[in-house]
């Protein structure tokens, strides 16, 4: 039976080819339409959070470290990561946050 981790492994790597075979060829990438249909998907909350309405063309540019218009696996995973990473940092602010509210005995 695999971890937690292990599944959510499987899950990002799942997730990822769903989106970049959606146009119909099976390819290793996401092109900028199979990156907003995933971002729009998957990570709703933080594109609505995005005020800019040209927020995706900036993440594809961000995300496109070779400049080839896609965006491969190891550059969709850089996107994962920094939300996780900051993600992580609000859930450490919450933690002090309420730490501070309760008397330690």
């Amino acid at each position: 039976m695999p971890s937690e981790l292990e599944t959510a492994m499987e899950t990002l790597i799942k997730v990822f080819h769903r989106y970049a075979s959606k146009d119909g060829v099976k390819t290793s990438t996401l092109n900028r339409k199979e990156l907003k249909m995933l971002m729009e998907t998957e990570l709703s909350s933080f594109l609505k959070s995005q005020k800019d309405p040209a927020a995706i063309d900036k993440i594809m540019r961000d995300l496109d470290a070779n400049g080839d218009g896609e965006v491969n696996f190891e550059e969709f995973v850089s996107l994962v990561v920094g939300l996780s990473i900051a993600c992580e940092q609000l859930y450490q602010m919450n933690l002090k946050q309420g730490a501070g509210g309760v008397k330690k005995h």
